[in-house]
């Protein structure tokens, strides 16, 4: 019956304004809210006759000096209590250090509402390790090009096909994936190996936006457009002229943002909110969702920007990919100085890649990162994965399960298997015709869909190519 309860969360912050705002947000999510203006107070509260309600603890400011203190008074009374740490945005620095001290989560301020009750929600999930989704680890990494995106799998290697060859031009893509899947490095990646690589790339989350201010935000507004607009403001769309824009999660936008956006890109002409005139734009909308976008979602802008669409498979769908990832992101958290160089072991790539990765790479990243903070050997073994073993064999959840996969397939990717899978889950051979697939994608990527260089690498003529893409399901014409 205990669990039952609403859960309570702390709040540690001085500024009474910054608590309202949270406890407001924590809230609507189903969480009760108390308050601490200090370290004292909140270790007062957990000791108090409720304290052993408190699900979790959300310290509103990190301080280089007592954040680290600040967290080790909170466990010293609840060993266990997940602790999230907010501050700044961009600060890197304060990240490593909240998670080194202990911290479960850390979130960047402005924080997204949506991001806080993500947060909150696998705090109050006992099945998931603390910090797993953390988005830390995927911002922390250098942008990779397309064809440095680590991958054997065939629909990944599909995905990343049609990318390459869409990058060379400037039609709106759609990148369809769940969170986690890598999306918005795909997004970084198309921006580079497109014509417009040295011009802007500019990212909104439409999700963190609120709906009253999207318009403005996106395409700017004049002084007096409406209360509190005291200046100008140069929206999205003309910061990306002559480059690329990203709307993450696009479904998010409001329907009349819809429509106002699906005009724009008609006319390539853009009013910002309050301004009788309209400014000319050159951008290159790329457009990311969790899922498809549905019947609710405005037709003509769905149609307009659905012209390319990638479909990034979940990580649970080519756990053979895993030993590659795990290597190459403990290689870029080592090369910025995150965590030690760090090898890791045959023992704890077995155990990763027997779990089913709700969070997909944003979730082994972070597992990975959180590991080698906390890492005192050479190398990551088996040990450093206790609760990802756990799970792998006990949880309930369909998006946790197992995923299947030979032992010889298993063997062959711990021991760094060429980029073309050779084997099916169940241990055979592909078919000739799926191999040469592969081949194909993975040379598109490679040559940055570079039509011409491809067929000729691949010893073909350039009509021999466009037919096996046609029989192999990528669009000629993209």
């Amino acid at each position: 019956m205990a669990d039952q309860r609403i859960p309570t969360l702390l709040l540690v912050d001085g500024d009474p304004a910054e608590r309202r705002l949270v406890s407001a947000v924590a809230s609507r999510a189903g969480w009760s809210v108390i308050g601490a203006a200090c370290t004292e107070s909140a270790v007062g509260l957990l000791q108090g006759p409720h304290g052993r309600e408190v699900r979790a603890a959300l310290l509103g400011t990190w301080h280089e000096a007592s954040g680290a203190e600040t967290i080790a008074a909170l466990r010293s009374n609840r060993p266990d209590l997940p602790v999230i740490v907010l501050s700044e945005s961009g600060s890197i620095p304060q990240a490593v250090d909240a998670m080194r001290a202990g911290a479960t989560d850390f979130l960047s301020r402005p924080v997204a509402p949506e991001r806080l009750v993500e947060a909150l929600a696998i705090t109050a999930d006992r099945r998931r390790a603390e910090g797993e989704l953390v988005p830390l680890a995927e911002k922390l990494a250098p942008a990779d090009s397309l064809e440095q995106l680590v991958g054997a799998a065939p629909d990944f290697r599909a995905a990343l096909a049609v990318a390459a060859k869409a990058a060379r031009n400037r039609l709106p893509i759609l990148i369809v994936g769940e969170a986690g899947t890598g999306k918005e490095t795909v997004a970084r990646a198309i921006h580079v190996a497109s014509l417009r690589a040295r011009g802007p790339l500019v990212i909104l989350d439409c999700k963190s936006v609120p709906a009253n201010v999207v318009d403005s935000e996106l395409f700017g507004h004049v002084k007096g457009a409406f209360p509190g607009a005291f200046g100008e403001k140069a929206g999205r769309m003309l910061e990306a002229d002559g480059g690329t824009l990203v709307l993450d999660e696009i479904g998010a936008l409001p329907a009349s943002t819809q429509e106002t956006l699906d005009r724009v890109l008609a006319t390539g002409e853009v009013r910002p909110v309050g301004c009788n005139g309209s400014s000319s734009v050159d951008v290159r909308l790329i457009a990311t969702s969790t899922t498809l976008l549905g019947d609710s979602f405005n037709p003509m802008l769905r149609e307009r920007i659905s012209t390319t669409v990638v479909c990034l498979p979940p990580l649970r769908e080519r756990s053979a990919d895993i030993p590659a990832l795990a290597r190459h992101l403990l290689t870029q958290f080592a090369e910025q100085h995150l965590i030690p160089p760090l090898s890791i072991g045959n023992d704890a790539l077995a155990v990763l890649m027997r779990y089913g990765w709700p969070g997909n790479v944003r979730q082994l990243g972070s597992v990975l990162f959180r590991a080698g903070l906390h890492c005192s050997r050479g190398a990551l073994t088996a040990e450093d994965f206790p609760h990802i073993a756990i799970q792998s064999r006990f949880t309930g959840r369909k998006s946790d399960f197992a995923p299947l996969i030979s032992k010889q397939s298993s063997d062959a990717a711990v021991g760094g298997a060429s980029p073309v899978t050779l084997f099916t889950n169940e241990g055979h051979l592909r078919t000739l015709e799926e191999i040469e697939a592969d081949i194909i994608r993975l040379a598109i990527g490679h040559y940055r869909g570079r039509m011409t260089e491809v067929a000729r690498r691949l010893g073909i003529g350039r009509s021999t190519l466009y037919r096996k893409l046609g029989d192999i399901g990528i669009d000629t014409a993209a």
